[in-house]
């Protein structure tokens, strides 16, 4: 991905806003990220959070990113307004956290969705066959109850997803397991009270970070742009016209009635 012509040194800030896995997809901030990796008028980079989480491969993936941009460059996390779960994971990769106070943090946890649909079904005479080689090949189908089995394995999962968050903060934040757990309950704290937890480094505003990274990356803190993935010729096609409505529609309804887990 080729960035704007930055010509002098600067700080870059990536804007990471909406939903992980919709408004903010890996296959799209990746390449964003390994570019800032690359240039070298870039000295530092600051994120601009303000997501609830979403998708918990799409949040490690992204994370995995802003991870390798880290041993590069200095790179600060902003948490504009909403730094929750798999965004809150992203930011852990960070240097270090700004909040903003009246910002909120936290939602460390799991949680996955299996819509059921089959009583609607019954109602308006619809039947779903489904013919599956192995006892768990259909998990997640929303048209039929969820067996003993099926159960026992999504926990699996759902409890490997989460040690797994676990473990990024705790590398993150510098602290135990332990102290994480203790904040795990899946709740969001005010920026003060995140602040006090050890989840923040400190409050400040947007200006404030751009300050700190600039300091870090040894510019100028007038000298910062923000930078965004691009996007593909038809979905900035799409988003001009009527048609970005219906996307918008269709994501939604694909998203209604798939199971998937999530860090949120």
């Amino acid at each position: 991905m080729a960035l704007p012509t930055l010509g002098k040194k600067k700080v870059a800030v990536v804007e990471l806003t909406g939903q992980i896995g919709m408004q903010i997809r890996s296959r799209q901030y990746l390449p964003l990220l390994k570019a800032l990796r690359e240039d070298q008028h870039v000295r530092a980079v600051v994120l601009d959070i303000d997501s609830p989480g979403g998708s918990a491969s799409d949040s490690d993936y992204i994370y995995q990113g802003v991870k390798a941009l880290r041993t590069k460059k200095p790179v600060i996390a902003f948490v504009r307004g909403t730094g929750a779960s798999g965004a809150y994971l992203i930011a852990c990769a960070a240097e270090r956290i700004v909040a903003q106070r009246s910002s909120i943090v936290g939602s460390i946890g799991v949680i996955t969705i299996r819509p059921q649909v089959q009583r609607l079904l019954e109602k308006i005479g619809v039947e779903v066959n489904v013919t599956a080689t192995g006892p768990l090949k259909g998990m997640g189908l929303p048209f039929r109850e969820e067996t003993p089995e099926e159960r026992a394995k999504t926990e699996a999962l759902v409890n490997q997803f989460f040690e797994h968050f676990l473990d990024i903060v705790a590398e993150g934040r510098k602290v135990s397991r332990e102290v994480v757990r203790s904040w795990a309950t899946g709740e969001v704290f005010w920026a003060p009270q995140a602040l006090e937890r050890g989840l923040v480094d400190e409050l400040g505003d947007l200006e404030h970070a751009l300050s700190l990274a600039a300091k870090l990356g040894g510019v100028p803190e007038r000298n910062a742009v923000t930078v965004r993935p691009r996007q593909p010729l038809v979905q900035r096609l799409l988003q001009r016209s009527a048609a970005a409505a219906v996307q918008a529609a269709y994501a939604q309804l694909e998203q209604l009635f798939s199971a998937r887990i999530e860090y949120r």
